[in-house]
């Protein structure tokens, strides 16, 4: 049992670890790059609304295991977009970690590609906004952050994410801190809204969903498979589909 548990839960960690420290760029904070990258239209280009979400690999060696997660949307017409998400040096600078601007939909997190986990676009997508909206103003840890076990970034996304289950928002395992549940609750919805998870604190979860699959996290260290699409999912190396798919389409 014991060997089970390390190579599942510590051993891919382990190996995230080592290829970060290997073969990753490490530059300085301040000189890591925020530049767009062609993920998101530009507002020029279209009037159609649009809600995306996104994750990029934290800055620095935390960046082998964890992911930052952000959501982003267009109103119809609109001439920019505004970028929802929590981050923790603005709760020490202004007195809250949620931030909503206007900003780069898809820009690079210092210095790390993002992945689009969400892009609707087109009809109805403005009626989805206003929930995204109202869920953001909802957020209930706006004066809080904790790396881990949450609430942070992650856990501002997730909760979106339960309460807009248009989104169908399926977080991947290095997203540390989506099962820290609001309220104190030890059983929720999962991000995506089609299954359920047990929570104590975001430390130990368990999650069972069409879109997550079956998933185990244990002190942050998330593993599993995943339904749709197919894919095995492990601590620090993410979701490893089995064949390439567009979350939009599926169920």
């Amino acid at each position: 049992m014991a060997w089970i548990l390390f190579s599942v839960f510590v051993a891919p960690a382990v190996v995230a670890v080592g290829i970060r420290l290997v073969f990753a760029d490490r530059p300085h904070w301040s000189s890591a790059s925020h530049e767009a990258t062609g993920l998101a239209p530009a507002p020029s280009e279209t009037m159609a609304p649009v809600v995306q979400v996104y994750a990029a690999r934290t800055w620095g060696l935390r960046g082998a295991v964890a992911v930052h997660t952000w959501i982003s949307t267009k109103r119809s017409g609109a001439e920019h977009y505004f970028r929802h998400e929590v981050i923790g040096w603005r709760l020490r600078r202004t007195g809250t970690a949620l931030v909503r601007e206007p900003g780069r939909p898809d820009a690079m997190w210092f210095s790390n590609r993002p992945r689009l986990l969400v892009d609707m676009r087109g009809p109805g997508v403005d009626a989805v906004i206003d929930k995204v909206e109202a869920a953001v103003r909802e957020y209930p840890f706006a004066e809080r952050y904790e790396t881990w076990p949450g609430p942070n970034s992650n856990t501002f996304t997730a909760f979106v994410g339960r309460r807009v289950p248009e989104l169908r928002l399926n977080l991947p395992p290095t997203a540390i801190g989506k099962d820290y549940l609001a309220g104190g609750a030890f059983v929720g919805r999962a991000p995506s809204g089609t299954g359920y998870q047990v929570s104590i604190r975001g430390v130990v979860s368990m999650t069972a969903a069409l879109r997550e699959g079956i998933e185990v996290n244990l002190f942050g260290a998330a593993a599993g498979v995943g339904f749709y699409p197919p894919s095995i999912r492990l601590p620090g190396l993410g979701s490893w589909p089995f064949w390439p798919s567009s979350q939009n389409n599926m169920p």
